[in-house]
């Protein structure tokens, strides 16, 4: 196998696994940039998959191959719905925001394997029979060396992962809205005297990052696991937190951490079948997006800055 043979072999599949991951850390920019810090990713994830299976299963004879679209927009909901808990807590109770989302990391796993065993009398859902297939973009994947490599064999997440995270872009650099994000998460003293509603900016911030997420963990169960049991999210909500801080609460930075994530992902997947890394012993490949993450956060956490009133509950009229 040649090195470009590798590429084309390895690049689609890192595109794959990192959409679940762009999804979900694009959702946790919105809510750090506003100043609530949001790690129930992993919480909101798990419900997300969850919901996207269960609502595959159940409506599969009613919407047919558009089963699974139908099933991100549930799992989106439901989500959203599930992240006005942590921000109740974290805005209105002005509860201590980590506190708040380790609860919610473990009622969302909490809900859904009690939920799954109540309804199917096991520790895991059916296999779906709808899934998200791979197609060739036309004309594009003709392309010589880069049709093969970025559009060949691709899934419609991957594409949407990528305008999601340009669309994330744009509206918070481009649009009042994103101004005002950006200015109570800043500085939400300064940016109430100027007429903006803090709490419902934090508000609209946590429920679009429980969304995102939701989005990115019905991909993940419906593109890649096809079920859900307790090891379907495993990890992949603290990545997603991962590529945030790595890509410096920047929604393109997220996005190019998240491919970073994404390919190593891939590798541990399916290096056993690419020459020379299929003699490294496999468990070293399935611990590598883990060690990976680590480093990533233990290298950048000093350098990167986050949002300067991230963390901090707002209190009107108080500094």
């Amino acid at each position: 196998m040649s090195f470009l043979e590798v590429l084309y072999f390895i690049i689609p599949s890192a595109i794959f696994y990192a959409a679940p991951l762009v999804f979900t850390a694009i959702g946790g920019v919105f809510s750090e940039r506003s100043g609530v810090v949001n790690i129930g990713l992993e919480g909101l994830m798990v419900m997300g998959a969850f919901i996207g299976i269960i609502f595959n299963l159940t409506f599969v004879d009613t919407f047919g191959s558009m089963t699974p679209w139908m099933s991100i927009v549930a799992a989106m909901i439901v989500s959203g719905i599930f992240a006005i808990m942590h921000a109740v807590a974290t805005i209105s109770f002005r509860a201590d925001q980590t506190i708040s989302g380790v609860a919610i990391n473990m009622l969302g796993v909490a809900i859904a394997l009690f939920s799954v065993k109540m309804i199917y009398g096991k520790g895991q859902t059916d296999y779906i029979q709808e899934r998200f297939v791979r197609f060739d973009i036309p004309f594009l994947s003709d392309i010589p060396v880069l049709g093969p490599m970025f559009f060949k064999d691709v899934y419609s997440t991957s594409i949407l992962a990528f305008i999601v995270a340009i669309g994330a872009w744009f509206v918070i650099y481009k649009t009042p809205f994103g101004l005002r994000l950006r200015a109570v998460g800043e500085h939400p003293m300064a940016a109430d005297t100027m007429g903006v509603n803090v709490t419902k900016m934090r508000y609209i911030a946590v429920i679009l990052s429980g969304m995102l997420a939701g989005v990115g963990g019905a991909v993940y169960a419906q593109a890649i696991s096809g079920e859900f049991s307790h090891t379907t999210i495993n990890g992949q909500g603290f990545m997603a937190l991962a590529a945030m801080i790595f890509g410096k609460w920047h929604p393109l930075g997220a996005l190019g951490a998240a491919l970073f994530f994404g390919f190593a992902q891939a590798l541990s997947i399916i290096g056993g079948q690419i020459p020379y890394i299929d003699q490294i012993p496999s468990y070293y490949l399935h611990i590598l997006p883990y060690v990976l993450t680590i480093l990533a956060v233990a290298g950048f956490i000093g350098k990167a800055h986050a949002p300067k009133a991230s963390g901090v509950p707002y209190i009107k009229g108080k500094r």
